[in-house]
Parts: C-alpha cells; structure tokens; sequence
C-alpha cells in the first residue's frame, strides 16, 4: 500500500483461515481522501479507491500467490471509513493444509505476557 499509495496503514493484520485469506489495514487515508471525506465525498472516495484496486489487482494476486505458494481464484477489496478501515480479501484454489493452519492458529494467540496480572506492589513499598 505504502508503495503505490504513498502512505500506508498505520496497522494491519492478516487472517488466513482454510481457502481464505484476509488483510486488515486501519488508517493511511490520504491528505486529499481525508479532505473529500470531510465533505461529504465518501461514494468519490470509494471509487478511487476501488478503481485503484481494479488496476492493482493483477499485481497484489501475484504478491499474494508467490507468498502463500497458492493460486487466488478471486479477489475483493472493502473501504469502510467510520473507522478507516480496508479489507483485502482472497479466495484460493485449496484449503490450507493441517500444519500451516495449526501454525496460523499457533501465531495467532496473544503471548502469555498479555493474559498476566500487574503484580501487587511490595509490601514494604510506599502507598
């Protein structure tokens, strides 16, 4: 997105589940999006955005396919701007194999540190 917008999402998860996969990117709307949004001008904005889309498409199948080693049978993407958020969604030829989803689900769990609970202040510290 960075590339070929000029700026990038501020965050972005990908979610790879069986024959699926999708890419969440939040923020990176552009200076002028943001202008055209203030104004009223989502249904213009969404139409850049998803001519933009129509003319990448080619070339993010192809980053997509030589990632996962699969091939895309189809591919959409979705703007939705309260929040800003953008969806890319591929279908592939064929699910996922048992491993890659077990890894998928593996890296997907938040680490241990983030179930913990702040440890209570020593006894002897001051109140």
């Amino acid at each position: 997105m960075k590339t070929f917008y000029g700026r990038g999402p501020t965050k972005a998860k990908s979610y790879l589940v069986d024959d699926l996969l999708f890419v969440v990117m939040r923020g990176g709307t552009l200076e002028a999006e943001e202008t055209l949004l203030e104004s009223g001008e989502g249904d213009m904005v969404r139409a850049f955005r998803q001519r933009f889309e129509n003319v990448m498409a080619e070339r993010l199948i192809g980053t997509i396919e030589q990632l996962t080693e699969r091939k895309v049978v189809t591919y959409q993407s979705q703007v939705l701007f309260e929040p800003n958020v953008v969806i890319e969604m591929f279908v592939f030829d064929r699910p996922l194999e048992r491993v890659t989803l077990e890894e998928t689900a593996q890296a997907s769990l938040p680490d241990e540190q983030d179930f913990r609970q702040p440890e209570d202040p020593p006894a002897d510290a001051p109140a």
